[in-house]
This record gives structure tokens, C-alpha cells and sequence, in this order.
């Protein structure tokens, strides 16, 4: 279940078009709600979430697939991006590192937390921390957003 303590709605253009669509906040898309990702925390200086590595969502050996923690990195990471926006503008991932420190269990939950190293007029770049529920580190992610 997606949990959002700030969420907000923009309307901007369409690609090459006319009409408008609506904007949604990143973590209120289709797949952040697939993956079960809950933000707990939503603010241009810090967002923070948890993902519980279910079963779906783990590889051989029980343990979470590396993609499902840089989805988690990416969505959150995004939505600090998007909240920092410049009123119409729409923001895409342009480049991402992740370490992999640990393999979380299945069941077990991760938490992130994602802040903003830079936020410019045509970027901002993210690191996001991902943890296991002791606290022991699990990943490290950075990544560049672009202002469109």
C-alpha cells in the first residue's frame, strides 16, 4: 500500500501535444504501487520509504532482487527531484550508480532514505541510503535527474 504524506498533482503538457495530462507525483505511478513502496517521508530535503522484499520480488537464494532495490533508490530519489520542479516541469532519471553492500531476506524490510546533493536549474543529483531494518547498510545510490 502507497502511503504519501505530501502529495500533489500537476497538470504540464503532453509530448508534442495540445492537450494536458496529469502529472503525477512519482510515487503515486503504477510501479512504485506493484512493488509495494510506502513513503514515509516527503519533503525537497529528504524522502524516505520502505519496501518489504517479498517473495515477487527476491531472486535465488531468498533473498531481494538488486533491481527491486534500484527501483527503490530511483522512485525516491525522483520524487525529491519532482518536488524541487520549477512550476511545469517534468524531471527524468538520466544516470544511476548503485553499490550493493548487502542482500536483504525475503520478508524483511528496507528502508531508504534519498537527499539532494545539488539541485540546479537543469539537475539535481540524489543519494539515497538503503538499509535493513538493523540498520546495516544495504545499498548506496546516486543519481542525476534532469529538469525537463
Amino acid at each position: 500500500m502507497l502511503h504519501l504524506d505530501t502529495a500533489t498533482l500537476a497538470t504540464v503538457p503532453a509530448n508534442d501535444s495540445e492537450h494536458t495530462l496529469p502529472y503525477l507525483f512519482p510515487a503515486e505511478q503504477p510501479f512504485p504501487k506493484l512493488i509495494g513502496l510506502t513513503i514515509t517521508h516527503a519533503s525537497k530535503e529528504r524522502i524516505a520509504a520502505r519496501l518489504d522484499a517479498r517473495n515477487e520480488l527476491c531472486r535465488s537464494g531468498n533473498t531481494l532482487h538488486g533491481g527491486a532495490i534500484m527501483s527503490l533508490a530511483d522512485i525516491i530519489a525522483s520524487c525529491g527531484a519532482y518536488l524541487n520542479l520549477p512550476e511545469g516541469a517534468k524531471t527524468t532519471t538520466i544516470e544511476s550508480k548503485t553499490n550493493f553492500i548487502g542482500a536483504p531476506k525475503e520478508g524483511a524490510p528496507i528502508f531508504a532514505v534519498s537527499v539532494p546533493l545539488h539541485v540546479g536549474k537543469r539537475s539535481s543529483v540524489w543519494q539515497t541510503t538503503v538499509t535493513r531494518e538493523d540498520g546495516k547498510l544495504v545499498a548506496m545510490v546516486i543519481q542525476t535527474q534532469m529538469v525537463i
